[in-house]
């Protein structure tokens, strides 16, 4: 006769333990392990896809801007951000990822500090006369412009235009404070602009096609930090460069069935993905429907250009130009642009799992 299993009451009647086993376990701290099973993977909620139109954001980043001047915010935190805030956490996009919306007004400086979180500008409303100031060089921000500021590099941001700037900033900072309980170092720079010691295009003629033969870069991630990562640089990715290269791939390739024509930024010290250690980044250029398919990594969009919708978990999430949302791990979706295309700037946090061999892909089923 086949044996059937005991029911969950059963069960805990079975496993019943003494009042004074279970003083002895109350008085040092101790647990049995059916017990502590039932509470792993609960700390956090889990994530939920989400999206923030712009319109919103707009009118909130502008109300920000005209209620708070930035010298009078706090020191370390003089910067003008609204954060979209998933339901799930309270405090960021994601357990992993930290998106803001940053604005600096004309004839502002959102002052200068480093931190041990990696972190990248992309533009939003920019020119050249907006800039941010890293590790000595001056980085235009035009509009959709990449700009990183890697692990320890002082970086400011410098508005000389007489038009507001508005750029995401993408940090691993969750990751650091939140997933892993640790500290993000940090520091606040002595002069409100750091000097500019470097012209404009040194970072970028040190990781081109000719490099110094005999000179190991910096030897390594800057700061209190040591790893077995390549250090990510400052770089200007200039997105006239990028759409370039995604329309020369549209013309010459065929798409990739999740991604479309999709294009990674590297690290330009390695010429490899991902751009740093903890996060990954992409241009993905749509011109259909891609096909459904999930993994156990959080992505989260920023709409460049085009309408559509993504479809997570039979749910559309319907985007626009300058929306952001959310896809949560293992959560089946696929992309489908209106009309003609669709750009979107796409953020993971992928090379976490894959470090530790954790990260799985697949199609549905049926």
């Amino acid at each position: 006769m086949a044996q059937t299993e005991p029911d969950e009451q059963e069960l805990e009647e079975q496993l019943e333990l003494s009042s004074d086993t279970r003083g002895l376990l109350e008085r040092h701290n101790l647990r049995p392990l059916w017990e502590v099973e039932d509470d792993f993977g609960n700390t956090l909620d889990d994530l939920e896809a989400d999206i923030w139109k712009w319109e919103d954001i707009q009118a909130a980043i502008d109300g920000v801007e005209d209620d708070v001047p930035i010298n009078d915010l706090p020191p370390g935190f003089q910067r003008r951000v609204a954060v979209p805030i998933n339901a799930s956490f309270g405090n960021a996009i994601s357990n992993t990822i930290y998106v803001g919306v940053q604005t600096v007004s004309p004839g502002e400086t959102a002052p200068s500090h480093r931190h041990g979180a990696n972190a990248l500008r992309f533009s939003i409303d920019g020119n050249e006369d907006m800039k941010t100031i890293v590790a000595g060089e001056e980085f235009p921000m035009k509009d959709n412009d990449l700009i990183t500021t890697p692990q320890w590099e002082w970086h400011d941001h410098v508005n000389d235009s007489d038009e507001t700037a508005a750029w995401l900033d993408v940090l691993d900072l969750p990751l650091v404070l939140d997933s892993l309980n640790a500290r993000n170092t940090f520091e606040n720079h002595e002069l409100e602009r750091q000097p500019v010691t470097k012209t404009q295009g040194y970072w970028e003629s040190q990781y081109g096609q000719g490099r110094p033969e005999a000179d190991k870069k910096d030897k390594g991630i800057p700061g209190p930090f040591e790893g077995i990562r390549e250090a990510t640089p400052p770089h200007r990715f200039k997105w006239s460069e990028m759409l370039q290269s995604l329309r020369q791939r549209a013309e010459n390739d065929n798409p990739d069935p999740y991604d479309g024509y999709s294009l990674s930024y590297v690290n330009p010290a390695t010429g490899s993905p991902p751009l740093f250690p903890t996060m990954s980044f992409r241009a993905q250029l749509l011109q259909e429907a891609t096909d459904a398919h999930f993994h156990n990594t959080t992505e989260v969009y920023f709409v460049v250009e085009g309408e559509g919708a993504t479809h997570v978990n039979g749910e559309a999430l319907e985007w626009g130009e300058r929306d952001i949302f959310v896809v949560p791990p293992d959560a089946t979706h696929h992309h489908e642009p209106d009309n003609d295309e669709a750009i979107l700037l796409g953020m993971t946090d992928r090379p976490v799992f894959e470090a530790m061999n954790f990260y799985a892909e697949a199609s549905p089923s049926s």
